[in-house]
């Protein structure tokens, strides 16, 4: 039996120090008016080692087609090989004789690194906002922006990359609200299929652990600002449907059962620890009110959970991914217009004392990073955007970058300490340990543009 390449991935998901999770999609085949069951294959190998016996996992046909396989009994900080792709049976996957001959002749060998425990260094790859512009009604996509992977890729050759932080923007569903913005499921999908498949970002995704969130034009631009009543039981619905296949579904948000992933929460916002880092991936972007009440960026359940995270652990770096900046820009799209919540969040960081904080965002299509000081602790922040904008990039006249951010709690928070801002395309590659980050800004063609250190 042929193992068939994925039409989009592997793509590896959440990896730690015992497992990793593997994303795949296959493709639609219907003989005798049935449609034909999927399931996707994997095998494995410590690097240097040999295959074991591959492991089945269903391709869900409610889910594109696709499914993520589940790698367990690792070891902490090895590298390993692995195999994957799909292949067609008539029966579940759990039935499936796992001692078949197959022939992997089309199919890579991929190698994924799996984390580190106790408080190693970790070395991740930040940005946002890979723009890819649709021609002839979606039959032609510009494939300029994946040359910011290219030399991703090529960056990871010389020094390693342990993980790959994607902070929204991920797809423009509404290519800038000229034509025709995506509206169905099917709609959202494609968009998906045609950025993860493009050569060099499916090869970077293939070996380095990615992490995502979203941002508005997962949806539309400044979702849910314009938003109707018919937008949340159509365009909304359609739109997170495509998110979860593509972005969470290989996430941590998903609990894995036996060996599976499960169902996930009823919110998008997950934790995951790395080495010294532990992350807080946040939603900025579905939980907003602002058509009613007080403005909100996030639901009160999210802010609990953020402040009971932060207060915990800390000898780690508390790295908090936000899709928006946190002080950088005063656009009311962004934390600024949410001043309640930001003040809870400093106050809470600012009374404790906590130490080692760093958000990590984008969205804004130009790179910077700085420091807030506060009365008794530091916050460090790193802005990467964008992969790829083909448009005018806004200049440092635009952000925030010195003296005091607003409050309402009678405090002094001063910006210090800021990077030049990179307004160009662009990706951060962060070396970060329990004491500095060092922040390298590299262009879309790969030269590096600058360096910052900030110090915990």
């Amino acid at each position: 039996m042929r193992v068939n390449k994925f039409t989009v991935g592997p793509i590896v998901g959440a990896t730690d120090t015992k497992s990793t999770r593997i994303f795949g999609r296959g493709e639609y085949v219907v003989d005798g008016g049935q449609l034909r069951r999927g399931h996707a294959i994997i095998r494995w190998r410590k690097a240097g080692g040999n295959f074991g016996k591959p492991k089945y996992f269903k391709l869900n046909p409610n889910f594109d087609m696709s499914a993520v396989c589940v790698v367990e009994g690792l070891s902490a900080n090895s590298s390993y090989e692995y195999q994957a792709g799909y292949v067609y049976s008539d029966v579940d996957s759990a039935d499936i004789d796992v001692s078949a001959v197959l022939d992997w002749s089309s199919i890579p060998v991929n190698r994924v690194t799996t984390g580190a425990s106790g408080s190693a260094s970790r070395t991740l790859v930040v940005g946002s906002c890979r723009y890819l512009l649709r021609f002839l009604g979606g039959t032609f996509f510009d494939d300029r922006g994946d040359k910011t992977f290219r030399s991703i890729k090529k960056l990871k050759e010389s020094a390693p990359v342990h993980a790959l932080v994607m902070t929204g923007d991920q797809i423009y569903a509404d290519d800038l609200n000229i034509l025709n913005p995506d509206q169905s499921v099917d709609e959202y999908l494609k968009r998906y299929r045609q950025v993860f498949s493009q050569k060099h970002i499916a090869g970077l995704m293939a070996e380095v652990p990615t992490y995502m969130t979203l941002d508005d034009h997962e949806i539309e631009d400044n979702w849910p600002t314009h938003s109707s009543q018919r937008d949340y039981v159509t365009k909304f619905p359609a739109a997170m449907h495509a998110y979860q296949t593509y972005q969470t579904s290989h996430s941590p948000l998903h609990p894995v059962v036996n060996g599976r992933v499960d169902s996930p929460p009823d919110y998008l916002w997950y934790t995951h620890s790395d080495g010294c880092c532990n992350f807080f991936v946040m939603d900025t972007r579905t939980e907003r009110r602002v058509l009613e009440g007080d403005p909100a960026i996030i639901s009160d359940e999210q802010m609990e959970a953020l402040l009971e995270w932060l207060s915990s652990d800390p000898s780690k770096v508390k790295v908090v991914v936000t899709a928006v900046p946190f002080w950088e820009s005063d656009s009311e799209d962004k934390w600024e217009g949410f001043l309640a919540q930001r003040d809870q969040i400093l106050e809470h960081i600012d009374t404790l004392g906590i130490r080692r904080v760093l958000f990590l965002s984008g969205d804004v299509h130009a790179s910077m990073s700085s420091e807030l000081e506060l009365p008794n602790s530091k916050i460090v922040s790193v802005v990467s955007s964008a992969f790829y904008w083909p448009y005018p990039h806004p200049g440092k006249k635009s952000f925030v970058l010195s003296g005091n951010i607003k409050t309402g709690l009678g405090k002094t928070f001063r910006v210090k300490n800021a990077s030049k801002v990179h307004a160009t395309d662009n990706f951060a590659r962060l070396q970060v340990d329990t004491n500095q980050v060092k922040v390298e800004v590299y262009s879309r063609k790969g030269k590096r543009q600058g360096t910052k250190t900030h110090q915990f």
